[in-house]
């Protein structure tokens, strides 16, 4: 009987197995007990995995080992930057650099780690390359710039290259980038390749940087299996039907937990924020055209349980390669289309925790598109649920979808989702009222508002709150954005507005406002402190809540 496999037989320094420790983890996922124990024997490496199975530890882990024992060397007495982390976007060398710092809590005066794929200035960042730290994150662009402007030197310190979400690195339009990166290399480096797919660009990135390299291609789902992730749709007459599903959904608890919700457009996301406010949900929008300061502290605040509900707009990772690889090479030199940032992701690598479940509000255009929004739950040891809403002339896109994740197996994947959309019928008013409040100048109003907070807000992230980290929970994002007036009646569902066969599920939410309005100073209680019981009709029976006042016992006597 084999042993169970676990990081302290891996030989690894004591101080990542404490930090590895303190993270929980114990045991390696299937991606690090295959990669750690072939990198630290310094091979070269080419790993496909899918989403949310670890590959960021499985790099991180020996390329901080691999430092460890090089500066424990005698012989090495000269600070170099040995390690450089590419990855496609800003939001996951967010990630990246927050791993590493996790993974070296207790060696952090050893081995120091910077990133510089934020969307600062350049000059902000040379001070801090110039004291040659040990691993440099970013992506090729922003890395080329540095080498280009000698603010950073890679030609013979490099040891170890890692590219994190490969198969985006050329997609993203980074060819031109990588090519030119390579030759600021030195000849001998090791290379992990870490990737969700074998794509064709994939492969030429294998051509370009690796030698005889070690494949690991695990024999595992592109999802987790359905005990652990749940795939329904529900099929949906038109657009107002999508609108009043998710009220429902989330109005009446169907939905718990942290949740995201997949859009289509920039637009559409602010759609469905201002529709969600109208009902007093709070929500925060998640997009290309924020400042990437604030996309990662929405993203850290999300992680953390300040917000439940983010309404994402992917369509700059879900766009065909070659339409992005024009996008970024047009906006080369000057800003984005429309304001967007070409270095912008979220349905690809960025480690959203304890998501509960993904909506697809709208379907995502391919395969490819579906796995890495679903990827984004059930992600660890965790269980998730992935949910597609579809109206009739999305529906061939879905079965394409269908055929391709079924395979050989005859058992529908995406199972319907049992919801009768005519028992939430009485609730088809209120969706409507708030659909025609939320118009295009309302939109549009709302859009410009959200974009120069985040602006102001950013910049405050930048100065202020580095050297004041407890205020950081004092910013939020999820204020609300509509300039008309919120219906105060909208805010609850009333009992008799709730589906019979519901109300089991919803009654939970109901009697926990019942609790609130009972727990409410005295002051706010009915006079003479009766309360309906149950809820229910007022005139059929009551139940006394008050105190009765007692009567002094001599009150007008004299003795």
């Amino acid at each position: 009987m084999e042993p169970e496999p676990s990081f302290a037989h891996m030989g690894l320094d004591g101080r990542l197995l404490q930090a590895i420790a303190e993270l929980g983890w114990a045991k390696p996922t299937l991606i690090q007990e295959k990669a750690i124990p072939l990198a630290l024997e310094g091979k070269d490496l080419l790993a496909r995995a899918r989403t949310g199975s670890g590959k960021t530890a499985a790099y991180a882990i020996p390329l901080l080992q691999h430092l460890l024992q090089v500066k424990m060397s005698p012989l090495v007495t000269e600070q170099a930057v040995r390690g450089l982390v590419l990855v496609p976007t800003k939001e996951l060398g967010q990630q990246v650099l927050q791993m590493i710092r996790q993974l070296t809590a207790y060696c952090s005066r050893d081995v120091r780690v910077a990133d510089v794929s934020g969307q600062v200035d350049m000059s902000a960042q040379r001070p801090i390359l110039m004291e040659k730290p040990d691993v440099v994150v970013g992506t090729p662009s922003r890395v080329l710039a540095h080498l280009q402007g000698h603010s950073l030197s890679l030609r013979h310190s490099l040891e170890v290259l890692v590219l994190d979400e490969a198969d985006l690195l050329f997609s993203f339009g980074f060819e031109e980038d990588l090519k030119n990166l390579l030759c600021h290399f030195p000849k001998i480096y090791q290379s992990f390749l870490m990737s969700a797919t074998f794509s064709e660009e994939v492969q030429a990135l294998k051509e370009l940087v690796l030698h005889n390299p070690v494949t690991l291609k695990l024999q595992e789902s592109q999802l987790p299996e359905a005990a652990q992730l749940c795939q329904y749709q529900i099929r949906c007459a038109g657009e107002e039907d999508k609108f009043l599903l998710l009220y429902a959904l989330l109005k009446l608890g169907l939905v718990r937990g942290k949740a995201i919700l997949f859009v289509s457009t920039v637009e559409r996301g602010y759609r469905l924020k201002l529709f969600l406010e109208q009902f007093s949900i709070p929500a925060c929008v998640l997009n290309a055209e924020l400042p990437v300061q604030s996309r990662c502290h929405i993203i850290s605040q999300f992680n953390r349980g300040f917000y439940d509900y983010i309404v994402a707009t992917d369509e700059q990772v879900l766009a065909e390669p070659t339409v992005r690889a024009k996008r970024r090479k047009g906006a080369k030199g000057a800003k984005a289309e429309k304001g967007k940032d070409p270095e912008y992701g979220v349905a690809r690598g960025i480690d959203f925790q304890n998501v509960a479940t993904i909506i697809n509000f709208d379907p995502p255009p391919s395969v490819e598109s579906y796995i890495h929004r679903a990827g984004r739950t059930a992600r660890a040891d965790n269980p998730g649920t992935a949910l597609t809403f579809v109206t009739h002339p999305e529906c061939p896109l879905l079965a394409e979808i269908e055929e391709a994740l079924a395979g050989e197996s005859t058992e529908p994947v995406l199972r319907p989702y049992q919801f009768r959309m005519e028992e939430v019928e009485g609730l088809r008013y209120r969706c409507r009222d708030a659909m025609r409040s939320v118009t295009k100048q309302a939109i549009k109003e709302a859009r410009l508002r959200e974009i120069k907070e985040e602006l102001l807000n950013s910049e405050k992230l930048k100065t202020y709150f580095e050297d004041n980290p407890h205020d950081l929970r004092l910013l939020r994002h999820d204020r609300p954005l509509h300039p008309a007036i919120i219906k105060p009646h909208l805010r609850n569902v009333p009992e008799y507005l709730v589906p019979p066969t519901l109300r089991a599920i919803a009654q939970p939410l109901l009697n926990k406002r019942k609790r609130r309005k009972h727990l409410a100073p005295s002051s706010s209680r009915p006079r003479g402190g009766f309360q309906a019981r149950g809820g229910r009709n007022p005139l059929r029976s009551f139940q006394y809540m008050g105190r009765r006042p007692r009567r002094p016992a001599n009150k007008g006597k004299t003795s």
